[in-house]
C-alpha cells in the first residue's frame, strides 16, 4: 500500500481504536475537522510535522505510526509487552496509571 492510501486508512483505524473522533483530534490537535477530513478520505497528504501532531494526539510516535500492528520499534520485549497491556486500556484507566506512574517518578 502506497504511503497516500496508507496514511487515510491508518489514521480512520487509529481512531476507531482509540474512540476518537475528527472533532477530538481537531480539537487535541489544533488542526480544523476540515483539514482532518481531507487527510483521512485521501484528498491530502500530510506533511511530516501534520503527521507528528496527529501521532502525538494519538498517543503513538511517527514510527510506531508507519510500524505493522503490533509492531514497536527499537522496544525491549518488556517494554513491547507494556505497550500491548497499554492498548488494551480505556481512557480512564490509562490517565489513572498515568498518575501512578508519574508519582512513582517523585
Amino acid at each position: 500500500m502506497r504511503a497516500d492510501e496508507y496514511i487515510p486508512y491508518h489514521m480512520k483505524e487509529l481512531c476507531q481504536k482509540h474512540h476518537m473522533t475528527k472533532y477530538r483530534l481537531s480539537q487535541l490537535t489544533g488542526m480544523s475537522q476540515t483539514a482532518l477530513a481531507n487527510i483521512m478520505t485521501g484528498a491530502s497528504v500530510p506533511t511530516v510535522l501534520t503527521l507528528e501532531k496527529i501521532c502525538d494526539a494519538l498517543g503513538i510516535s511517527l514510527a510506531q505510526f508507519f510500524t505493522a500492528e503490533g509492531g514497536f520499534p527499537d522496544l525491549t520485549e518488556e517494554q513491547r509487552e507494556l505497550l500491548k497491556e497499554w492498548d488494551k486500556l480505556e481512557l480512564k484507566e490509562r490517565e489513572m496509571l498515568m498518575t501512578f506512574v508519574r508519582s512513582l517518578e517523585k
